[in-house]
């Protein structure tokens, strides 16, 4: 499971967040939302180990934030950058991923994972070309790659169409159903989640 206490985080004279608690158990989808502003992608990048809370804690499955290689191994993110390299191609940029994580034989998961978000015919196309929905498509790979235990989705639904929105619905039911837990930002999307949780103020109203 995933979980937060106390988590405060300011930019400035701005606080963001203001003690923060928040608990995602596993097998659960929990939607977060709020308006502009309200934190929601702070959030996500603190616990995705990307930026740093000014104070607080949080755990995924058991290990702190501040546990370096065992927790990211046990986090799948995607964010508003998908943060690929565009001389590459998208094979080549999950075959990085893949050495980034020391999986063994990633080859063969390389091809079924993108074959899963209809990409295995541009597999070998660079990235710099693919279109903001296809990045996107490239991006919950990724994120799935390493068969994280905890998702961590922050507006995945930006830029895909009405087949990749399907497709990420069903994604989501498949990891839900692995028992992993999955916490998304998004708005309209429809998603059937276990709860809805709306930030603002800082904290989980």
């Amino acid at each position: 499971m995933l979980t937060a206490s106390g988590m405060q985080k300011r930019f400035g004279a701005r606080r963001v967040l203001r003690g923060l608690d928040l608990t995602v158990e596993d097998g659960e989808v929990v939607l977060l939302q709020g308006e502009n502003g309200a934190g929601k992608s702070t959030l996500l990048r603190i616990l995705a180990t990307l930026d740093r809370a000014d104070s607080g804690e949080a755990e995924v499955d058991g290990f702190p934030l501040g546990d370096g290689v065992e927790v990211r191994s046990r986090i799948g993110f995607t964010g508003h950058r998908p943060g690929f390299y565009g001389e590459l191609s998208g094979r080549e940029n999950l075959a990085l991923w893949a050495q980034l994580h020391q999986l063994p034989e990633h080859g063969t998961n390389i091809d079924a994972i993108l074959e899963r978000v209809g990409l295995k015919s541009f597999s070998n196309d660079r990235t710099g070309i693919y279109s903001r929905g296809m990045l996107q498509r490239l991006a919950l790979a990724r994120a799935a790659l390493h068969r994280p235990t905890t998702l961590l989705l922050d507006e995945p639904f930006a830029a895909l169409d009405g087949d990749g929105r399907e497709l990420l619905r069903t994604l989501i039911a498949e990891w839900r159903a692995d028992n992993r837990a999955v916490l998304v930002v998004a708005h309209g999307s429809r998603l059937a989640a276990d709860r809805t949780l709306v930030l603002a103020d800082g904290v989980v109203a």
